[in-house]
Formats: C-alpha cells, sequence, structure tokens
C-alpha cells in the first residue's frame, strides 16, 4: 500500500468536515452550471470535467506517482460510468428546475449507496435502514409531483436517476478507499473518463460560448474539483451511513444561491419533500449513532 494511501473508517469527525465543505462547492456548481446559459448538457458537463481532471492530475504529479492501487481498475471504471450518468442528468434536471429541487433529488444518493452497499460491499441493513429508504423516496415523489406533462416529469425523473448514478458512484469510492486508492487519483480517473465518454457529443453538438458563459463553466470545474475531493475524502474517513446526513447543507446552500442570483423560491410540496427526505436521512444519522454507541460498549464489555 502507498504511503498516502487513505485510511477508512480513521476520524469520522473529519470526514463530516469534508462532507459539509463538498456540499458548499457542489452547491456553488450547480449556480455556475446555471448561470452558464442555454448550452447542451453534454458541453457543460465536459468543461466541468476537464477542469477537475487537469486538478486530480496536477495532484498526482505533485505526490510523483502516477499508479494506482492494484486491482483498483474495475471500481474505477463502475465509479465512473456511474457518475458520468449521475452528472450528465443532474445538470439537465439542474437546467430546468430550482437548484434547491435538483439538489435534493440528487441527495437521494445516500439512500441509493444503502441498496447499493448491500450488494457491491456486503454491508448488512437493517429493517429500519430500507424503512428510511421508502420514507426518502415518499419525499421525492412531493419534490417531483408527477404529472403527465413531459417537460415538467422528463426533469425531475432524470433528477432521480442522477441521484441512484450519484449512490452507486459513491459505494465505489467507498469501496476504492477501502482499498486504500487517493483521492486525487479517484477523481482524475473519473474527470478524464466522463471527459473522453463526452468528447465525441460536444464535438456533434457544439455551442459556440460567450467568454461569460466560458467562465462560469470553469468556475463551475473549480467548485466541482474542491467538491469532489472534499466528497472522496469523506466517505474514506467514515461511512456514508454515518456522515451522509451532513451532505444534506448542500440543498440550504442551494436554496440561498437560487433565491439570491436566480429568483427562485421552492413551493410548499417541495419544502414538504425536503422535510421528509432530510428528516429520514437525520433518523437514519441518529440512529447509525447510537448503534455504534452500543456496539462500543459490548467491545468494552460494558454491556
Amino acid at each position: 500500500m502507498q504511503e498516502n494511501a487513505q485510511q477508512p473508517q480513521k476520524n469520522p469527525w473529519l470526514g463530516v468536515v469534508y462532507i459539509v465543505v463538498s456540499a458548499l462547492f457542489y452547491s456553488l456548481m450547480s449556480l455556475f452550471v446555471r448561470l452558464a446559459g442555454d448550452l447542451p448538457v453534454f458541453q457543460k458537463s465536459f468543461f466541468r470535467n476537464l477542469v477537475a481532471a487537469f486538478v486530480g492530475l496536477g495532484i498526482l504529479i505533485k505526490s510523483r506517482s502516477l499508479k494506482m492501487q492494484k486491482g483498483s481498475l474495475p471500481s474505477l471504471l463502475a465509479r465512473s460510468v456511474a457518475g458520468t450518468v449521475g452528472i450528465l442528468c443532474n445538470f439537465y434536471a439542474i437546467d430546468r428546475m430550482n437548484i434547491s429541487d435538483a439538489s435534493i433529488l440528487n441527495k437521494l444518493a445516500p439512500f441509493f449507496s444503502i441498496v447499493f452497499s448491500v450488494f457491491l460491499l456486503r454491508e448488512k441493513a437493517s429493517v429500519k435502514d430500507w424503512v428510511l429508504v421508502a420514507v426518502a423516496f415518499s419525499g421525492a415523489l412531493f419534490v417531483v409531483k408527477p404529472s403527465f406533462d413531459f417537460n415538467k416529469s422528463l426533469p425531475a425523473a432524470l433528477g432521480v436517476l442522477g441521484g441512484l448514478g450519484a449512490g452507486l458512484a459513491y459505494t465505489f469510492v467507498r469501496k476504492l478507499g477501502k482499498r486504500g486508492e487517493r483521492n486525487a487519483m479517484i477523481v482524475f480517473f473519473f474527470s478524464t473518463f466522463s471527459c473522453l465518454a463526452m468528447l465525441p457529443f460536444v464535438i456533434w453538438q457544439y455551442e459556440p460560448m460567450t467568454w461569460a458563459q466560458l467562465g462560469f463553466l470553469l468556475l463551475a470545474g473549480c467548485a466541482a474539483s474542491g467538491a469532489q475531493l472534499s466528497v472522496t475524502a469523506a466517505y474514506t474517513y467514515a461511512p456514508a451511513k454515518e456522515i451522509s446526513v451532513y451532505d444534506y447543507s448542500q440543498v440550504l446552500f442551494a436554496a440561498i444561491w437560487g433565491a439570491c442570483f436566480l429568483g427562485e423560491f421552492p413551493d410548499w410540496f417541495s419544502v414538504l419533500g425536503y422535510v421528509i427526505i432530510i428528516g429520514a436521512a437525520i433518523f437514519k444519522a441518529v440512529f447509525a449513532h447510537k448503534e455504534k454507541l452500543v456496539k462500543t460498549k459490548e467491545e468494552r464489555g460494558q454491556v
């Protein structure tokens, strides 16, 4: 194992700090993506990941090692495919919904992570975990507001799909963290893979950009780089079930940016959906904390 490999579960509180910082960066990314205006989603995603690829490469060069951990390639590829799908769906939703609504749908990712971790990481999920997953998705219905209007339903449906992609990606980030893979390698591999995958579509439907649009996309890339590095660090320091609740601060940040810069205000149905989803996440975090305390006492022979 390399010297700078991450040690998972080493510092849960540091994981909390990283997850809140990533939430702030992701909310700024959403704002910059919207401010970039009416551009193809592939073009926006390409420039967002191009910056992140160079940031990741720079960190790897500074570390004087471009090698990945042995056996990491399959998980890196899976993380990259899931992440690319998640980004495209999320950006489509951001362009066509309130950014706070798009953010909360993307924050279904931790609940999808519960499902995926059962099958991919062989982690156990309790009955309470499954109930909370169901509650979270019921809250999502208030945000999605299903209707027969295709133009309204499609962005919401893709927003949910974006959350699924992110949840699957985070599951593989956790798996890579357990293997000791470096954060910068995960970010660089994903960003490079995503850019190469989207390049043909960018060339096919490229739209000329103003300097302002290019600037906002580069800012989105910078924010995304900070977010990716932070969230990758967070999930290598602690399990998703212990810290993912703090990721919901992104919705608050996004609501503030939406109100201040875009004149967006969520309706009461969306707010109710936020309360249900975040409430489920808080309950899940509290339950996980209590379980951890009981387990610690049992290990010390106090129970």
